[in-house]
C-alpha cells in the first residue's frame, strides 16, 4: 500500500479523498493556487504545494506542476478527483513515465472512454445500443448546421473532451445551432483545452441514470447499482438518488451486465461511469463512460456500504476487489443535493463572495436517518469565481425513498449559508415537489415545472399557520429575554398579552394566544393562528439560527435571520419576511405607503459577477428581441445576454476583458 499520495484537485473532493487517505493510514499531499491558498484542502492535508496562479489553466490543469508536487514531496501516487487532469491520457502516461501511480484506469482506457467522439465509435463497435448522431470533427457553424438538419432537430452539441455540462448546447432550429457552435467550442477551449465538439440526436422526455463500476488488474469487474440523475438544470446534476424508482430488476441488471461488458472490452481498472440514456418504455442508450470518481458517488456508497476512494486506492496498489457480483446488495435509499453559489431567483446565476455564516446540519446517524455532508468550504471561506460554484453536496440515507426525502427537506432548513447567494432554497422547495415524491422525473423536469425560473414561492393557510406561529414565539422569546436584562429602565407591567397580529409578506395573520402563562425557554404554547389551533413547542433561543420545534405535533426545522423590525423565516423553500404586531399597530401599518423598486427596464445589467467576454451590439443598433447583447463568463459558463424585447442601444458602460460586479451597467437603451 501506498505511504503517501497527492490530490492533484481542490474542494470537496479533494478533502472526501484525504478522509479516506487518512483512515487507510496514508499521508496525503495538497495542491493549491493562490486563490487557494487558505482552503480547506490545503488545511486538512499533511502537506501541501502552491502550484501557481487563480486560473485554472495555470495551476490545476498544467501536468508538469503536479508532477513536480509529487517529486518534491515524495508522493507515490496521485488521485485525480474529478475534472480538472481525471481523464487526460497524457496525464496518467506521463505519471508512468515517472513511476508514479495514477489511481484510475489506464491510459488505453482513459482513451477509448473519456473521449466522447471516440467512446461512441467504439461502443458502436461493441454492438451497444447509442443516441443516433454524428461522431466525426466538426468543422465549423455551417458544417454543424448542416449535420444537424440530417440528424432532425432538437440535437445535443455536445464538447468531445467536456463533463459537468461545460461546452454542452442544445439547439432546436438551425439558429440555435450556429449560436450553439460557437458557445460549445469557446466553453470546451477555456475549460479542458479542446475545442473539439460532435453532435447527436437529442432524446426528448429522458431520463438519465447511470451504472457504477468497479474494476480491478485481475480481470474482475463488478456493477454497484444505479443513480438517478434526472434532475438537471443546464445539463448540470442537481439532486442524484439511488438507487432509481424507475428501473425494475430487469432492467438494472440488463444495464449493468452491459456496463461490465463495455469495462471489460477496454480492460478497464478503478472506479468508473456508464451513462444511459432512458426513455419512457424503460429502452436505454448508451451516452458516455467516465473514466473518473463521479460527483455523485456518495449516494452509491450509502446504498452500498462500499467507499469507493478506499477501493480505488486499493485498485491502484494492485489489489484484488474483495467481494463479487453476488455480494453486491442495495440496502435503502440515498439522495444527493448539490448546493451551488448561484441565485435561484435570478435564474441561478454565479454568486461569488465570503461565507460570512456556514453552519451545516450535524452528520451522523439519528434513528433510521443518516446525514452525510462533503464539503470543501468553512465559515469565513471565500468563493471565487475561478472555480465551480459548488459549496457542498448534501446526503441523506433512510431505509425508504420517502424517509430519505424528507430527511433531505430537513436536513435543507437546518443549512445555514450567509454570505452569498445560493440554491437551498430551491433544492428545499423541490423536496416537497409533488411530481419529484412520486419519483416521475426527466431531465426536462426544471424546465418543465419552472418554465418562468424559480421564483420567491407563497405559502398556503397552513404553512402561513405554521410560519405565523413561529413568528410569535420568537417574538416572545426575545421579549422575554429582554425583560431579564439586568438594569433594565422599565420593565413591562400587567399579563402578557393575548391577541397579536403577524405580518407576512403583505397577509396580517391574527394570533391568539389560548393559555396564560409566561414565556419560558423551552418554549411551549397553545395558539389560534387564522382560526387554526396550534401547540408550539421549541427550544429555540435568542441569537439561534435555526428554529426546531413542533408545531400540532409535525416536526419542523425553519432559518431565523433577523432583518429590520422583524424577522426573515426561511422553511422549505419559502422564504418570508415576518414582523409581529399589537392589532392596534397592524390597523396602522396598513395605511403605511409601500415603496416601490427603481425601474431598471432600460438597463441592461450584470446579473453576475464576471467577466466581459463579447459586446455584441454598438451605440445607435437596433436590435430585435432574443437577439445577444453581450457574452459575460462566470465560474467556467459563459452566459449569453439577449433582448427582452426590440430596442436601441444607447450607451455601452463595458468593454470586453472587464470584470464586473453584480448589477453593474453594462449598457443602456435609448
Amino acid at each position: 500500500m501506498f505511504k503517501k499520495i497527492l490530490i492533484a484537485n481542490r474542494g470537496e473532493i479533494a478533502c472526501r479523498v484525504i478522509k479516506t487517505a487518512r483512515r487507510m493510514g496514508i499521508a496525503t499531499v495538497a495542491v493549491y493556487s493562490d486563490a487557494d491558498r487558505d482552503a480547506l484542502h490545503v488545511e486538512m492535508a499533511d502537506e501541501a504545494v502552491h502550484i501557481g496562479p487563480a486560473p485554472a489553466a495555470e495551476s490545476y490543469l498544467v501536468a508538469d506542476k503536479i508532477i513536480a508536487a509529487c517529486k518534491e514531496t515524495g508522493a507515490e501516487a496521485v488521485h485525480p478527483g474529478y475534472g480538472f487532469l481525471s481523464e487526460r491520457a497524457s496525464f496518467c502516461e506521463a505519471l508512468e513515465k515517472q513511476g508514479i501511480v495514477f489511481i484510475g484506469p489506464k491510459p488505453k482506457a482513459i482513451m477509448a472512454m473519456g473521449d466522447k467522439i471516440e467512446s461512441k465509435k467504439f461502443a458502436n463497435a461493441a454492438k451497444v445500443s447509442t443516441v443516433p448522431g454524428y461522431l466525426g470533427v466538426i468543422e465549423d457553424a455551417a458544417h454543424a448546421e448542416k449535420i444537424a438538419g440530417e440528424i432532425g432537430y432538437p440535437v445535443m452539441i455536445k464538447a468531445s473532451a467536456g463533463g459537468g455540462g461545460k461546452g454542452m448546447r442544445i439547439a432546436w432550429n438551425q439558429a440555435e445551432v450556429r449560436d450553439g457552435f460557437d458557445r460549445a467550442r469557446s466553453e470546451a477551449k477555456s475549460s479542458f483545452g479542446d475545442d473539439r465538439v460532435f453532435i447527436e440526436k437529442y432524446v426528448v422526455d429522458p431520463r438519465h441514470i447511470e451504472i457504477q463500476v468497479l474494476a480491478d488488474a485481475h480481470g474482475n469487474v463488478v456493477y454497484l447499482g444505479e443513480r438517478e440523475c434526472s434532475i438537471q438544470r443546464r445539463n448540470q446534476k442537481v439532486a442524484e438518488e439511488a438507487p432509481s424508482p424507475f428501473l425494475d430488476e430487469k432492467t438494472r441488471a440488463a444495464m449493468g451486465e452491459q456496463s461490465v461488458a463495455l469495462a471489460k472490452a477496454v480492460d478497464y481498472q478503478s472506479a468508473g461511469t456508464v451513462e444511459f440514456i432512458v426513455d419512457r418504455d424503460r429502452n436505454f442508450y448508451f451516452l458516455e463512460m467516465n473514466t473518473r470518481l463521479q460527483v455523485e458517488h456518495p449516494v452509491t456508497e450509502l446504498v452500498t456500504g462500499i467507499d469507493l476512494v478506499e477501493q480505488m486506492i486499493r485498485v491502484a496498489a494492485g489489489e484484488k476487489l474483495p467481494f463479487a457480483q453476488k455480494d453486491i446488495k442495495l440496502n435503502g435509499w440515498a439522495v444527493e443535493s448539490r448546493l451551488y453559489a448561484e441565485d435561484p431567483y435570478r435564474n441561478f446565476l454565479p454568486s461569488i463572495g465570503r461565507l460570512t455564516r456556514y453552519r451545516p446540519p450535524a452528520e451522523g446517524r439519528t434513528g433510521d436517518v443518516v446525514i452525510r455532508n462533503d464539503t470543501g468550504v468553512f465559515e469565513g471561506a471565500e468563493i471565487s469565481m475561478y472555480y465551480d460554484p459548488m459549496i457542498a453536496k448534501l446526503c441523506t440515507w433512510a431505509p425508504s425513498r420517502l424517509q430519505a426525502v424528507e430527511a433531505m427537506g430537513q436536513a435543507l432548513d437546518a443549512f445555514v449559508v450567509d454570505g452569498i447567494e445560493h440554491n437551498v432554497p430551491f433544492l428545499a422547495a423541490l423536496m416537497k415537489h409533488p411530481r419529484w415524491r412520486e419519483g416521475r422525473l426527466s431531465t426536462g423536469f426544471i424546465a418543465e415545472e419552472y418554465p418562468e425560473g424559480f421564483a420567491p414561492m407563497a405559502p398556503d393557510a397552513a404553512e402561513e399557520a405554521a410560519l405565523a406561529a413561529i413568528a410569535l414565539s420568537v417574538s416572545l422569546s426575545e421579549a422575554g429575554r429582554r425583560e431579564g436584562f439586568a438594569d433594565r429602565l422599565r420593565q413591562a407591567s400587567g399579563p402578557l398579552r393575548e391577541e397579536w397580529v403577524v405580518k407576512l409578506g403583505g397577509n396580517y395573520v391574527p394570533v391568539v394566544k389560548l393559555v396564560d402563562g409566561l414565556v419560558t425557554i423551552p418554549f411551549e404554547m397553545e395558539m389560534e393562528v387564522a382560526g387554526r389551533t396550534e401547540t408550539v413547542v421549541t427550544d429555540w433561543r435568542p441569537g439561534d439560527p435555526v428554529w426546531h420545534g413542533r408545531i400540532a405535533s409535525r416536526p419542523v426545522t425553519a432559518q431565523i435571520r433577523p432583518v429590520l423590525n422583524g424577522l426573515r423565516i426561511d422553511w422549505q423553500g419559502l422564504s418570508v419576511k415576518a414582523r409581529v404586531f399589537t392589532p392596534r399597530h397592524a390597523e396602522l401599518d396598513r395605511l403605511m405607503p409601500v415603496k416601490l423598486p427603481p425601474d431598471t427596464s432600460k438597463l441592461l445589467l450584470c446579473p453576475m459577477p464576471g467577466l466581459v467576454v463579447s459586446i455584441a451590439v454598438a451605440e445607435g443598433q437596433e436590435v430585435k428581441a432574443g437577439e445577444t447583447l453581450a457574452v459575460v463568463e462566470a465560474m467556467k459558463m459563459e452566459n449569453v445576454l439577449r433582448a427582452e424585447r426590440d430596442l436601441v442601444v444607447g450607451k455601452i458602460k463595458a468593454a470586453p476583458g472587464e470584470s464586473l460586479a453584480v448589477d453593474a451597467v453594462i449598457m443602456e437603451f435609448a
